[in-house]
Parts: structure tokens; C-alpha cells; sequence
């Protein structure tokens, strides 16, 4: 009697080459094309029962918030009390501000703003130095007390948090920009405030914390905003949905704890699942897309993805994003958890303080030279630790 054996080759894989904070790393990626994500990959939460008075309601949204922070690190969350009418209004109003010429923008551009907030140019940001220079331009901005409703005056703010808030005292850029722009985008960005310190008590409770565990390193978040306008890829003799070095923004990490991110209907973020599989994470209605970042991994102890995720806008429309990361006041250490580390295991990290860390990876967040020749601009060592744009994992610093 013979029998047969039948073997299956191995999928095929490339490497992604990145940086982190501590030195070059690779991921393998399946060169199988990108798919939709299926609901178990990014699951879609209701998180209406955080706002609950039921600890056990509020316990069931941080379970179901833990089975997504260790699979993908991605999910949606829906019924979260953010008006539909106050994201459109700041989106109608960044659609406006981007679709102007160039020399109308340039009065907010970042050379008038001592940390470099403000619109940022085409062509003027990279953030994986393997890839191509992003296509799009922004408009981002960092925490300012003056806008925070829970502040009462920022001279009351401790002056060893203080010091490490950076704005510009004359008030740039919202100082600078059309005040319909501003009376729109301000909203949003309280809003989202109030949602990103309602969701830490979620991320506590998912770590099996007291939900109020995190708050003291959350008084004057490091909360960043960027206003993304990605102009559709160009074609080339390999078109743009099959030349994979050609990004809108390109493969990253955030640096910080966690993001959220409000899309338009076009469409174009793709997330790396841990098996390597790039997903597209499609527009959802009403939604934001929650993601971890850096911070979140670190402190617990790796339990928690921070998600390699990047935008390829093929779609041929212009798309705009609006994105929310959120970090520990800067003054804080980024340290792991002694309840993320288990029986026999050790600290992956040492401890860092969050303004190094963010010093650390923003250095080269506009030098679109990198590793691949050409020329391009700089950053100014003053804005150091400035920007709020999502964080890339950097091999070099030229700037």
C-alpha cells in the first residue's frame, strides 16, 4: 500500500522595513494582496455603556476593548456621544482650509510658529524613510490649556507639568486662521477630549486596573490634532495600487498611548494584523477608529499592540482624516505595569520619560530625505517634541 504526501510551500513574505526609538526593526508582511478586514480583525464596539453608572456595563465594553488590544490593536467604536454635526462641521471646515491656494494657507504655515504648528505643505513630511514621501498635507496643533474645559486657568496647571506644554503664547496658529475654521475645529477637538478621558477608564479597567488608576498621568494630556488631506496617489508606469513603496502616509506606529481617528467615506487606512496580512479598516458612519500606540505596548508589557498601520489613497478622490493621539501629561515616566507582568516574566522596557520618548521620535518627522536621497527640509531642533502628527519608526535622524 503507498501513500502520498502532499506538502504546502510556505506563504511568500517580504520585510517592512522600520525603526523604533531604539534601532532598526523589520516586520514580515504576506505579499498576498490587501483585503478587507473581517469584523473579528477590527471588531466594531458600542461603547454607549461606559457612560453607564454600572460598573459591570462598563467592565463588558473594557473585555471586549482587551480581545481587540491583544489581536489587532484596532477597533471602531460607535454610540459615543460625539455629534455627527460637530465632526462634520470641523471636516466641511479642514475641506475648505486645504482646498485653498497655497499662498492663502501660508499665513498659518508652520515658519511662523515657534514649535512648528500649523499647515504643513506638500511634500514636506516622510515618516518611514523606505517609502515615499506622504502625500498629503496637514494642519496639526498640540495641547493648549487655554482650550481645555477642565482648566480653570492655565497658570493653576503645576509648573512641573506646565514646562512641558508647548504653544505659542501669541496663540498661533488659531490665531492666524479664518474664524469659521477655528469656531469649527475647536469643538472637535474639546469633544474628543472629553470622549479620549472617558475611554482611559475603559483602557484601566481592560488592564484589570481601578478605572481611575491612569488619571494622575492624564491631567493635561499630551493631546495632539492633525488635519490630514490626502490628495489622490499619483499614477506611474506601475500604477499606484500596485507600487507598494508609494504611500499617502507611510507604514508607522503612534508614539503615544492610544489614537482616534475620524475618516471620511473614501477611504485608504490599512492596518498590519499580526500574521502580517495588510487590512483595509473601511469607513464606518459615525465612527472613529481607536488604535494603540507606542505608550500602551510599552506599559503593558507588549499584551497591548501598537499597530503598524499606513494610507495608500487609490481611490482617485481627494480624502480627509482628522486624527486625535493621545499621550500621559509630559512631565510623566512611561513605565511597565507591575500587573502586565506575569509570574516568571521580567519588564520588557525601562522606564523613559514621556518628554524623551516624544523628543526621540519626532526628530525626523520632516526630513523627507531619509535614507532615500534628495533633497528636502528640515526640522528646526527648536520644535523638537512639538508635533502632533502620527509617529513613524525612524532608522536615522538627518535633520
Amino acid at each position: 500500500m503507498s501513500t502520498t504526501t502532499t506538502t504546502t510551500a510556505p506563504p511568500r513574505t517580504t520585510q517592512l522595513r522600520l525603526s523604533s526609538g531604539n534601532g532598526p526593526v523589520t516586520r514580515t508582511v504576506l505579499t498576498t494582496p490587501v483585503r478587507e478586514a473581517k469584523p473579528e480583525e477590527v471588531p466594531i464596539i458600542d461603547i454607549s455603556p461606559i457612560f453607564s453608572p454600572s460598573l459591570a456595563a462598563r467592565q463588558a465594553v473594557a473585555d471586549q476593548i482587551r480581545a481587540a488590544a491583544t489581536n489587532n490593536g484596532f477597533f471602531y467604536i460607535v454610540n459615543h456621544q460625539i455629534p455627527t454635526t460637530t465632526t462634520a462641521a470641523a471636516h466641511d471646515a479642514a475641506l475648505a482650509f486645504f482646498r485653498q491656494p497655497a499662498a492663502h494657507k501660508e499665513p498659518v504655515s508652520i515658519t511662523h510658529s515657534t514649535y512648528q504648528y500649523g499647515w504643513k505643505p506638500p511634500q514636506t513630511q516622510r515618516v518611514n524613510p523606505f517609502e515615499s514621501i506622504d502625500h498629503r498635507e496637514s494642519f496639526s496643533w498640540r495641547y493648549d490649556p487655554v482650550y481645555d474645559p477642565s482648566v480653570s486657568s492655565p497658570s493653576s496647571i503645576p509648573a512641573h507639568i506646565r514646562q512641558h506644554i508647548r504653544h505659542d503664547a501669541n496663540g498661533f496658529p488659531f490665531s492666524a486662521v479664518p474664524p469659521p475654521f477655528k469656531a469649527a475645529v475647536i469643538p472637535c477637538w474639546q469633544a474628543v477630549l472629553s470622549l479620549g478621558r472617558a475611554l482611559l477608564h475603559s483602557f484601566a479597567l481592560a488592564l484589570g486596573l481601578d478605572e481611575t488608576t491612569l488619571d494622575a498621568k492624564f491631567t493635561n494630556p499630551d493631546l495632539g490634532m492633525a488635519l490630514n488631506y490626502y490628495a489622490p496617489l499619483p499614477s506611474s508606469s506601475a500604477t499606484a495600487e500596485d507600487d507598494e513603496s508609494l504611500v499617502s502616509i507611510g507604514s508607522h506606529t503612534d508614539f503615544q498611548l492610544f489614537t482616534l481617528l475620524w475618516q471620511d467615506k473614501v477611504g485608504g487606512l490599512q492596518v498590519l494584523s499580526r500574521e502580517g496580512q495588510w487590512l483595509h479598516a473601511a469607513p464606518m458612519k459615525g465612527a472613529f477608529v481607536v488604535n494603540f500606540g507606542d505608550y500602551m505596548q510599552r506599559i503593558t508589557n507588549d499584551r497591548f499592540a501598537s499597530t503598524v498601520h499606513r494610507v495608500r489613497n487609490v481611490s482617485g478622490e481627494e480624502r480627509l482624516s482628522m486624527a486625535f493621539f493621545f499621550g500621559f501629561n509630559l512631565d510623566e515616566t512611561c513605565d511597565v505595569l507591575d500587573s502586565c507582568v506575569g509570574e516568571g516574566e521580567s519588564k520588557r522596557y525601562e522606564p523613559v520619560a514621556c518628554h524623551e520618548w516624544t523628543e526621540r521620535r519626532v526628530r525626523a518627522m520632516h526630513d523627507v530625505r531619509g535614507r532615500m536621497g534628495g533633497e528636502g527640509k528640515s526640522i528646526h531642533p527648536r520644535a523638537i517634541g512639538s508635533f502632533c502628527v502620527p509617529s513613524t519608526l525612524y532608522l536615522v535622524v538627518t535633520s
